[in-house]
């Protein structure tokens, strides 16, 4: 698509309906601008270039806290905050990246995909995600990129996930004829975190902004993990998701959460397993006094909370298809209480007075306990970062006056789950037309 050709086919009807679908009806008009604005953006940086749209979210987890790693099962779903690119072939060995938001600009070289000394910040993750393709057995080139995200950084809404699976849809557009299915868009976001970032992350955000909509996915085979999408719509019950910036995010706490899926494995190596998705809990159970001398107290509760949290997840996923909802509700506050109690990841013990996850918990609970409603947890790996709360939506003014004192202003924002994943926005729209 021609540059000179976005303003009338962002302002189509077929671009609005599309915009409505990603953003809800009454952000649809501020998007379609955002869009324009980023055409703009990389027409000032690369000029007139034959370009496509694209569009990644970020993630909600809404239960099955840090299972995925050990090849467990999740209930999570797409948000209305993405990252968006406006992205072009070059014909070259390089590929330009300018980020609108974090103030970066830079270029790799397709010869030279080493990961740096540091294995930290975007440029390595960029390699990692470019590497990752070659591993797959898939194609890469060059391309320019000029990309903006409103997703919350290190918050826990997967704002590096939502910006590797935007590359993944780009590459996968330009380079292979669109043939990568979102599996394996998540397998390489895995890779270079992994590899690239030393960070001993899952699949689950890779998939979440992958796929797309309210999914529930199994990872008992981390190679095809199964992925069913559930039919359900919060507003139609009369919630509403709220996601609260408790403070500092957790872009330094690497070790705390490679230190989860280390402990736990450390239980599953007791049987002589690699995860706990191949251990049974009444095995665990029975021999708890060779466990906790083996591997440690902590990597007992944490294993305990990997078994009651797929049980959770099944669970609410079946309340949520016989519309049973207050059960739902209570599920989120028992995966919550769980991750407090057990997974202990509300908080970090390396800064033990640092507990804005905790205090935000703290005072949802007060709220909720008035109000006799709603339910509340920590969102994505904790210890820094974000909670989550599912509201009634006549308390949703009131609880976001009431956080926002405690938190700051502008710390609390409604979600929606969109029905997309990464995607290429042309493909969507044309098929609208």
């Amino acid at each position: 698509m021609k540059i000179n050709e976005t303003t009338a086919y962002l302002e189509s009807s077929a671009s609005r309906a599309f915009m409505e679908k990603l953003y809800g009806a009454d952000k649809a008009a501020e998007n379609i601008t955002r869009y324009q604005e980023l055409v703009k953006g990389f027409e000032r940086t690369f000029g007139q270039q034959d370009i496509l749209l694209f569009s990644s979210p970020g993630r909600t987890e809404i239960s099955g806290n840090h299972t995925d790693h050990n090849h467990g099962k999740v209930l999570a779903g797409s948000i209305n905050l993405d990252c968006v690119g406006v992205a072009a072939k070059n014909d070259s060995r390089k590929v330009r990246i300018v980020s609108e938001t974090y103030g970066q600009d830079f270029t790799i070289d397709l010869d030279d995909l080493a990961p740096g000394p540091k294995m930290a910040g975007t440029i390595d993750l960029t390699k990692g995600l470019l590497k990752g393709f070659l591993e797959a057995g898939c194609q890469i080139g060059g391309f320019n990129a000029y990309i903006t995200s409103n997703v919350i950084s290190a918050a826990g809404v997967s704002s590096s996930a939502s910006y590797e699976m935007l590359l993944c849809a780009m590459l996968n557009t330009f380079f292979n004829e669109g043939k990568m299915d979102t599996v394996a868009y998540a397998h390489v976001g895995k890779y270079a975190e992994n590899k690239y970032w030393n960070k001993a992350s899952g699949l689950l955000d890779q998939m979440a902004c992958a796929v797309g909509g309210l999914i529930t996915i199994d990872f008992k085979n981390p190679a095809e993990p199964a992925v069913e999408k559930i039919d359900f719509d919060f507003a139609s019950a009369g919630h509403s998701l709220i996601i609260v910036q408790t403070g500092k995010g957790h872009a330094d706490l690497s070790a705390d959460y490679s230190s989860v899926p280390q402990e736990m494995k450390a239980v599953a190596a007791c049987f002589g397993k690699e995860v706990l998705a191949d251990v049974a809990e009444e095995d665990v159970i029975r021999e708890i006094s060779a466990v906790r001398e083996k591997a440690g107290d902590r990597s007992v509760l944490r294993a305990l909370h990997f078994f009651e949290e797929n049980k959770r997840v099944e669970a609410m996923v079946a309340a949520l298809k016989e519309n049973r909802f207050d059960e739902f509700l209570a599920g989120i506050t028992a995966s919550g209480n769980s991750s407090w109690k057990w997974l202990q990841n509300c908080f970090t013990n390396a800064a033990c007075q640092e507990q804005g996850i905790t205090v935000a918990l703290a005072l949802t609970e007060l709220f909720l306990a008035e109000k006799k409603a709603g339910a509340c947890r920590v969102h994505g790996g904790g210890f820094a970062g974000v909670i989550m709360a599912m509201l009634p939506n006549e308390m949703v003014d009131e609880y976001i006056a009431y956080i926002e004192k405690a938190m700051g202003e502008g710390s609390a924002y409604r979600m929606s789950i969109r029905p997309y994943g990464a995607v290429c926005c042309n493909e969507l729209i044309d098929a609208l037309a």
